[in-house]
């Protein structure tokens, strides 16, 4: 029960770190270093991430994200340049969960941490270049702000119940999945409409230039 209980952890932030890993990783560290929950009870292995300069760093990269995430087009590039970067530390959290386990257990968590951290910020990033294609720029603060919100409570439920923030965690990136195929379906469309206007503008431009 308890291996599954660490698994379930590991796995929920994995899950919440492809959202916002810098936040993720402050918050689960502040509970580490100021004892707020039982969580640090169980998972020894976490205090790494109550050290005052892994909180620095993570607060301190969390302040930037805070605001470069509620900018439109500066959060699509934030999140392009995240994609290889959530997901490892998403595994990085999930190893420090975990501990010193079998080596295979170790593996088998490495892909899933990955892979979840993967899907869902495949479904942020393209969500978001979705709102940076309409023309309404409050979308993105509110976003954001939801982001963050799914975050916390998504640790508080990982503290409550690591088993069931296991089985949210699993029905969540299969609806990621889901959206991640959508979104990215409509976001085509919209370059190859917004494309097909430009070669419009370009060609009664040049026709105009050379009446």
């Amino acid at each position: 029960m308890e291996m599954i209980e660490m698994l379930g952890a590991a796995l929920g932030l994995a899950t919440l770190a492809g959202i916002n890993l810098y936040l993720t990783v402050l918050l689960t560290g502040l509970v580490v270093r100021f004892d707020l929950l039982s969580l640090t009870q169980k998972y020894e292995s976490l205090q790494i991430l109550g050290n005052e300069w892994v909180l620095f760093v993570a607060g301190g990269l969390f302040v930037v994200e805070f605001f470069a995430d509620k900018i439109p087009w500066v959060d699509s590039f934030w999140d392009s340049f995240h994609t290889v970067i959530r997901p490892i530390g998403a595994v990085l959290l999930s190893l420090s969960v975990l501990g010193d386990v079998d080596p295979v257990l170790s593996v088998i968590s490495t892909l899933l941490a990955g892979g979840a951290a993967l899907t869902t910020h495949t479904a942020k990033a393209s969500g978001r270049l979705l709102i940076n294609l309409s023309p309404e720029p409050v979308s993105n603060t509110i976003a954001s702000v939801s982001e963050d919100g799914m975050v916390i409570a998504g640790l508080g439920l990982i503290a409550f119940s690591p088993v069931l923030a296991f089985v949210v965690s699993a029905i969540l990136l299969i609806f990621c999945l889901f959206l991640s195929r959508q979104f990215i379906q409509v976001i085509k469309k919209s370059y190859g409409g917004l494309r097909s206007s430009l070669g419009k503008v370009r060609r009664r431009v040049f026709r105009q230039t050379n009446a």
